[in-house]
């Protein structure tokens, strides 16, 4: 059933003014998501607990080759949104095809920002609007030793 937390950014947009209207604290986050692990985990269960409802902007396949490389995303974006919606602190997920996920962030207009430890508060995209609006904006630390790049490192030293 997890599948049903997965949205168009339009459908999205509505159900979020319903849950404001509602009084509900929506938290946006968003990230490539290549090879999901416990660092991945962690992250959005830590930014669920800065609001009530977690949003997540999952990148399309091109907008991660684009960032990453020709040879990612290693995990196709229907599979890695999918995967993302599976876990329990994940409300709902968009998948967006910008570069960036600033057309996502004011279009759904969330009470709360979080990127990873990687980004300063103020380089985070949308932190602007977002502040602009008296909302939110967090950078959260990074879990050493977890990263899908390493993974990928370490698997190609032991194929």
């Amino acid at each position: 059933m997890f599948e049903l937390k997965l949205k168009s950014k339009s459908a999205l947009t509505k159900i979020v003014a319903g849950l404001h209207q509602r009084g509900k604290s929506v938290v946006f986050t968003n990230g490539c998501f290549d090879i999901l692990h416990y660092g991945h985990a962690k992250y959005l269960e830590t930014a669920k607990a800065k609001g009530d409802i977690l949003v997540v902007g999952v990148n399309s396949d091109s907008s991660v080759r684009k960032l990453k490389g020709k040879n990612r995303p290693v995990v196709s974006q229907k599979f890695r949104a999918a995967m993302v919606a599976a876990l329990e602190s994940v409300d709902f997920v968009v998948i967006f095809s910008a570069e960036t996920p600033l057309e996502t962030i004011r279009a759904l207009k969330p009470d709360v920002l979080v990127k990873g430890g990687d980004w300063k508060e103020d380089d985070i995209v949308g932190a602007d609007f977002v502040k602009a609006r008296g909302g939110r904006v967090y950078s959260i630390k990074f879990i050493k030793g977890f990263s899908t790049t390493d993974i990928i490192k370490k698997i190609g030293k032991t194929s």
